[in-house]
């Protein structure tokens, strides 16, 4: 089976964008999803990117045409100034990881966790907001957080981190296909396209 290495932060609102089409696209294409959080201030800081309020006021406002150009093409709600944004995703992030772990699908728990921020106005970094979450998406809460705050749990979030930042990602969400990264959610379709075609992987190659 051919695995995407899905490097997401639930913080994020490119990845909310992507979310549901990469996993249509999975469906579509039997390629089964490797779920990979990652803690997305250390990557930016890594590769080259800068968190919002550390941009260029041209970046930041182009940033705002972005999103409404991205949400009308995904035909989703996105609130462009969330009452609680930026939080610290760490423990979503963690819980995410835990649910992985424990062999439990994780869907659906990402789309309702982005929606809280993105259109509900919920801070995703208050624990009772998580666990109704997991709660309403049929996960134990309270195994969860024990697995998520778990040393394992950490050092697979920053193994991911580590992973993604070897991968060349700016930022998230990133996909990593047979060695190739594909950044953003502007990006599905290409990944469609190398899935479907079946082409070899753009690699770089320092030789060239």
């Amino acid at each position: 089976m051919t695995v995407i290495d899905y490097y997401v932060s639930l913080i994020s609102p490119y990845a909310y964008l992507g979310h549901a089409p990469v996993l249509a696209l999975a469906r579509e294409t039997g390629a089964r999803l490797a779920y990979k959080p990652v803690r997305i201030f250390e990557l930016f800081s890594a590769n080259g990117g800068l968190p919002l309020g550390q941009r260029a006021p041209a970046r930041q406002r182009y940033r705002l045409v972005e999103l409404q150009r991205a949400r009308a093409q995904r035909e989703v709600p996105l609130n462009l100034a969330p009452k609680f944004f930026p939080v610290d995703p760490s423990l979503a992030d963690r819980c995410l990881i835990a649910l992985c772990e424990a062999g439990r699908d994780p869907s659906s728990y990402m789309d309702a966790a982005f929606r809280a921020i993105w259109v509900h106005d919920q801070d995703l970094a208050d624990r009772d907001v998580l666990a109704r979450l997991l709660r309403d998406h049929g996960h134990d809460a309270e195994a969860t957080f024990a697995a998520a705050q778990s040393e394992a749990v950490g050092a697979i979030y920053q193994a991911n981190t580590a992973a993604a930042i070897a991968a060349d990602l700016p930022g998230l969400p990133g996909y990593v296909l047979r060695g190739e990264p594909f950044w953003g959610q502007d990006r599905v379709e290409a990944l469609r396209e190398a899935l479907l075609s079946g082409r070899e992987p753009f690699l770089i190659d320092a030789g060239r």
